[in-house]
């Protein structure tokens, strides 16, 4: 692992980039993309959860810009300049637009809402029935494969999200990994291997190891991701996304190519 496609900076929820970039030195990384929360949407809702989560690369980005020439300049690794956007199918034309104009490294997209809830808000899950979950499940792969279909992004972050919950966990089924799976593979965007709660309560990585099958089965790659939001969190992560690529004898797609 030379590339760590998707970490966050103070432009979002996570910490200062020199200190993310120097942690990525020390764990032998040639290369890490500050990929910030993003959300662009002409949604009055969505707008108004962007501010209140401080998700407004939209309107930080340049200046998130001038912070990374400078860091550069002192880095012991390249740091890209990258975005993760919330990703919704009525959102598509504001994203393009909003990608054509900001013109990232590279893209990251993210599936995180339904219903309009994230996911990882347990209480809202947890009350429903078990039918409702699972269409809500099949709702998270509908929106995964729209995603895939859309073209906008480079890398389909931590693309079983639902997991993470323990009201949407192991609902997911053959069919959603299958469909998934096969929309990547006629799709420019690569899915991520994350490892952004390997250190919690968690303990896995993303995709599930049937997941993973299944996007081998299609013949489809993985770019990696730690999705630290901490220094201290990039070591750990790494050597976890590691041993999972050595264990299954995988070598991660590169994205891009270090300068």
């Amino acid at each position: 692992m030379e590339h760590d496609y998707h970490v966050h900076s103070t432009y979002s929820d996570g910490y200062f980039i020199e200190f993310m970039a120097d942690s990525a030195a020390e764990a032998g990384l040639s290369a890490i993309g500050i990929a910030d929360h993003c959300v662009v949407s002409e949604d009055p809702a969505e707008d108004q959860y962007r501010r209140e989560m401080g998700f407004n690369l939209d309107v930080t980005y340049e200046r998130r810009r001038d912070a990374i020439e400078a860091i550069r300049e002192r880095a012991d690794v390249e740091i890209f300049d990258a975005v993760e956007l919330d990703y919704e199918p009525h959102d598509e034309a504001a994203i393009a637009s909003f990608l054509e104009e900001a013109e990232f490294d590279y893209a990251v997209g993210s599936v995180h809402d339904l219903e309009g809830v994230n996911v990882h808000v347990r209480e809202y899950f947890a009350d429903r029935s078990e039918a409702e979950r699972r269409a809500l499940v099949d709702e998270y792969f509908e929106k995964l494969v729209a995603l895939a279909d859309s073209e906008l992004f480079a890398i389909a972050a931590h693309p079983d999200l639902v997991e993470r919950n323990p009201a949407l966990r192991g609902l997911a089924t053959e069919d959603h990994y299958e469909r998934a799976a096969a929309a990547f593979a006629d799709s420019r965007t690569v899915p991520e291997l994350n490892a952004g709660r390997v250190l919690d309560d968690y303990g896995g990585l993303h995709p599930a190891p049937e997941f993973l099958d299944a996007l081998a089965d299609h013949g489809v790659g993985v770019a990696v991701g730690t999705d630290s939001h901490r220094p201290e969190s990039i070591g750990p992560r790494v050597e976890r996304i590691e041993a999972e690529l050595a264990e299954r004898g995988l070598e991660p797609v590169r994205v891009m190519d270090a300068v």
